[in-house]
């Protein structure tokens, strides 16, 4: 899977996915499964780079001393947004507003369409932010760009 960034504004961001094939409808269920998993996480504030305990800590954790308030000192990341994802002949689109969420989440997304793409749906691309000349945004389903309450 090639992943190709292009100019992202993390407010207003789409992000594309090139199929090898169409779609089926269990693909799409995969692939919609693995965007809203990362949305809902992302909602919850858990894309915070501020709060990175486990991982500072190295390889031995056990019997780690975790701060539990940790979190409350850290900054919010919170995503905001998301819309509904619609299909065209072998592509998939979201539109995100990542709101303040840490570029931390796009690795993790990344991380997980990756193995999606290895064992479950082939996604021979993914574009992240900008937007596809044969498929203007302005015509999306999501006038509004807005699926879930902030």
């Amino acid at each position: 899977m090639d992943i190709i960034f292009r100019e992202i504004n993390p407010f207003d961001v789409w992000i594309w996915l090139k199929f090898s094939t169409i779609p089926s409808a269990r693909e799409r269920q995969y692939v919609e499964e693995v965007f809203n998993s990362w949305f809902y996480l992302g909602k919850l504030g858990a894309f915070n780079a501020e709060n990175l305990q486990v991982q500072d800590t190295g390889l031995d954790i056990s019997y780690f001393d975790y701060d539990s308030q940790g979190y409350k000192k850290s900054l919010l990341a919170l995503m905001h947004n998301m819309g509904e994802f619609e299909y065209e002949g072998e592509w998939g689109r979201c539109w995100f507003d990542l709101g303040t969420s840490d570029a931390i989440s796009l690795d993790i997304l990344i991380n997980g369409l990756t193995q999606l793409s290895e064992e479950y749906v082939t996604i021979e691309q993914l574009y992240i932010g900008g937007e596809n000349a044969d498929w203007p945004v302005e015509d999306s389903e999501n006038n509004s760009h807005s699926f879930y309450d902030n």
